[in-house]
Formats: structure tokens, C-alpha cells, sequence
């Protein structure tokens, strides 16, 4: 089969949100009086999961702790966070040769109108048929979940779906829900993480995302990699 659905995450794989996320996560933990990681450090923090992030740098499994810190980033980041973000070179364009032939949807777990409103700021919602973003709750922390909620929602057929994302938590949501996968590098995520998640396809770059869908007929495609 041809694939002819594609799902994207949208933190590292279409925007750049490093300055938002970081400079929230800061505001955070010092408004709780945690110790702050180092820049470097807090580059492994955008990606997974709000409440499993706070239960890392808090050191705590504490329910309260954990929700005090989540409630403290979303204040500060639907102030300013939501903009200290870029659209990644080559994005629209990919975008927009591939909303020409496939049928584009967002899955991502930044919760829904965090995403909405990041993807309207920057032109973006255009592209897509829907946008699937995580709940304020709990509910959909697990990506897994949020994908298969997706493609049951739109009665998706997963043989003809490709899952796009830049952490392991996209592969494996895919491989949970027997979608394929494409793990990019110019995100957050290293290139041993996603092959070790199991990603089909590495791709170091947009215009690479776009010739592995060229050359995907629906088999097995025709390379591991590209630049």
C-alpha cells in the first residue's frame, strides 16, 4: 500500500521551541526553589512529557510537587514561552510540497491550544486537516495514546501512515500503533535514540524528509538514511 497519511510532532520537528521551553522549565524551578541544570542539560527536557520532566528535575514522584511545576511553565509559557520559537529552515516548504500529495495532521503532546496557538502565530495551521494535541490532565501524557486516539478519531488505516518526530517518543508511539516511522536529527533528538527506538527512516533535515517520501512507494523503503 501507498502511504497517504502523515503525522507530525511539532516541538523539534517543525518549530525550534528550545528558548520557550528552557527559559519556562527555569522559571519553574526557581519559583519552587529547585536547582536549575545546566543550559546543555535542559536540552534533554524538551520533548518528553510536562509531568515526567518536573518528577526528573524535582527528584520527587510527588503529585502536588509535580503539578505545582506544570502549572507554573504553563503560565509563564502562554505569556511569552509560545514565542520564543522558531520555524525550522526548509519547513513550509516541505509542508507544502507534502500537504500536495499526503494528508497532514499534528500529533503532538503539547496540550491542544498551546499548539494551536503556536501554530497559527507562525502560518502553519494552514497545512494541516487537524490538529491533536495533548489535555491539561494527565489523559494523554502517554503518546501512545494520543496517537492511537488519533488515528481511531479519523479512522486511519496505519498501513498507509507515517509518523514524523525528532524523540524516541514518537517512534515508539508510532511502532505502538503500527504506523512507520521517520525520526529527524535537527531536532532534540540524537540518531541513536531513534534508531534505537526503531525509526524506518533517519532523515537529518526537511528537504531529506521529502525525498524519502519520493522514493516510499508503500514496501520497504529504499534507504536508512539521509542528509
Amino acid at each position: 500500500m501507498q502511504i497517504n497519511t502523515i503525522l507530525f510532532d511539532l516541538d523539534g520537528t517543525l518549530t525550534d521551541p528550545g528558548e520557550g521551553v528552557v527559559r519556562c522549565l527555569r522559571h519553574a524551578l526557581e519559583t519552587l526553589g529547585f536547582p536549575v541544570p545546566s543550559g546543555e542539560a535542559m536540552a534533554s527536557y524538551i520533548g518528553p512529557p510536562l509531568r515526567e520532566n518536573f518528577a526528573a528535575l524535582c527528584g520527587s514522584n510527588d503529585r502536588e510537587v509535580i503539578e505545582q511545576g506544570v502549572a507554573l511553565y504553563r503560565e509563564r509559557y502562554g505569556r511569552v514561552g509560545a514565542y520564543e520559537n522558531q520555524v525550522y529552515n526548509g519547513v513550509e516548504a516541505m509542508l507544502e510540497e507534502l500537504g500536495s500529495s499526503y494528508t497532514l495532521y499534528v500529533a503532538t503532546s503539547k496540550t491542544q491550544p498551546f499548539a494551536e496557538l503556536v501554530l497559527e502565530h507562525f502560518g502553519l495551521t494552514r497545512h494541516f486537516r487537524q490538529i491533536h494535541g495533548g489535555t491539561f490532565d494527565a489523559r494523554l501524557d502517554d503518546k501512545a495514546r494520543l496517537v492511537a486516539e488519533l488515528v481511531a478519531t479519523h479512522a486511519l488505516d496505519p498501513a498507509t501512515t507515517v509518523m514524523v518526530g525528532d524523540r524516541r517518543y514518537d517512534i515508539e508511539a508510532a511502532r505502538a500503533n503500527g504506523l512507520r516511522s521517520i525520526g529527524v536529527t535537527y531536532g532534540y533528538g540524537s540518531r541513536e535514540e531513534l534508531v534505537a527506538a526503531g525509526a524506518d527512516l533517519i532523515c537529518e533535515s526537511p528537504a531529506a524528509v521529502l525525498t524519502c517520501f519520493s522514493e516510499w512507494r508503500g514496501d520497504q523503503p529504499k534507504a536508512t538514511h539521509r542528509q
